[in-house]
């Protein structure tokens, strides 16, 4: 089990660095000054010089490089005669471990830089404004595709050739085929407009609202379910399909034959021997959709007007805010690593068979 973990472990950090690697390199050789970015319209020779020496943009690449993955890395190196260092400012939380030289090492939280549009708003501080909003919201929509898909997967199998399955086999590849933006304007527009009388839903609105009449803000849950039903409806139809067909080879299985012949119901055969040993695909499948669910909310968000990591990513492309998309993209790269680590432990515990070496 220590051997496993620690192999885990390299492997998200190699993974964390290629990605770190391929964003910072991919947003710095787009066109474009970022202290000019930050400034907008305002800058003057002064302001960009002491832009530039402030964020290291007068240093070569390389450097910036460096100083990057410092910033990110929650083991830090600082030097104490540097003109920049402020590790105890508002620029780093942490606490330095000890001296080398003339330099410290420090243990901090990452530091994502600060947004070039936002008058300089912690990077950190926007995505904790927003992040828990996306994982709500995606969240909500694994719970709709894990609910009505396994209900349908065990039917689909227990009938399976009959018209229903074939039924459910059209509305699950309509599901996958079509794309989530389309699907977002489509069910804004029937449900949040056209329906709007019986579904008392709308085409647009976030988790939380102001009040009209200064009550300060309140949850709205109802602005929820337009945008995680379009969010789920391909996770849905993936988990349809993948537990129709594990639960069909399972079904085949020697033990399966042994329950039924003992007398067992369906009901029982497929709870209580059948269903465990066929969730190990769908288990598979939501792990990946669950990352993807949240770097797909993106156009998801912005058309329902959901104010989430999406919506904010799909706001600092329009702007060049270039911290906040590296950023996000870090943090949506961190959250699928840190899944696929914790599905292998689920697998652990839903087949006994499989070891973790």
């Amino acid at each position: 089990m220590v051997r496993y973990i620690i192999h885990k472990i390299g492997y998200a950090l190699l993974t964390m660095f290629g990605v770190v690697t391929v964003v910072f390199f991919l947003f710095n050789v787009l066109p474009g000054d970022p202290a000019r970015m930050m400034l907008d319209q305002n800058e003057n020779s002064e302001q960009l010089a002491i832009i530039k020496k402030k964020y290291g943009f007068d240093q070569p690449v390389y450097k910036q490089y460096l100083f990057y993955l410092n910033d990110i890395s929650p083991v830090s190196v600082h030097s104490k005669n540097s003109v920049n260092y402020t590790f105890f400012s508002e620029k780093y939380t942490g606490k330095v471990l000890f001296d080398i030289g003339n330099n410290q090492i420090a243990v901090k939280t990452p530091y994502l830089r600060e947004s070039f549009q936002k008058n300089g708003k912690p990077v950190t501080d926007i995505i904790a404004d927003t992040l828990p909003n996306t994982i709500f919201l995606a969240c909500f929509a694994i719970g709709i595709a894990v609910a009505v898909g396994l209900v349908l997967g065990v039917f689909s199998a227990l009938y399976a050739n009959s018209w229903f399955d074939k039924l459910i086999a059209v509305i699950s590849t309509l599901g996958m085929s079509l794309p989530s933006f389309f699907s977002a304007i489509l069910f804004a527009w029937i449900f949040g407009f056209v329906l709007h009388e019986y579904t008392n839903l709308n085409m647009t609105g976030s988790l939380y609202e102001v009040d009209d009449f200064g009550n300060g803000v309140y949850m709205n849950l109802r602005n929820s379910i337009l945008p995680a039903f379009v969010l789920g409806i391909r996770p849905l139809a993936v988990v349809i399909q993948l537990m129709r067909n594990s639960l069909l080879e399972v079904f085949n299985e020697d033990y399966i034959r042994t329950a039924r012949a003992k007398g067992l119901g369906t009901f029982r055969v497929v709870y209580k021997h059948a269903l465990k040993n066929a969730l190990n695909p769908v288990v598979t499948a939501l792990s990946g959709w669950f990352a993807s669910l949240l770097a797909g909310a993106v156009f998801v968000e912005y058309i329902f007007g959901w104010n989430g990591l999406g919506k904010e990513i799909v706001d600092a492309l329009n702007n060049l805010d270039l911290p906040i998309i590296m950023g996000a993209v870090l943090v949506i790269a961190t959250t699928f690593v840190l899944i696929t680590i914790l599905v292998d432990f689920v697998y652990a515990y839903l087949d006994p068979r499989i070891k973790l070496k």
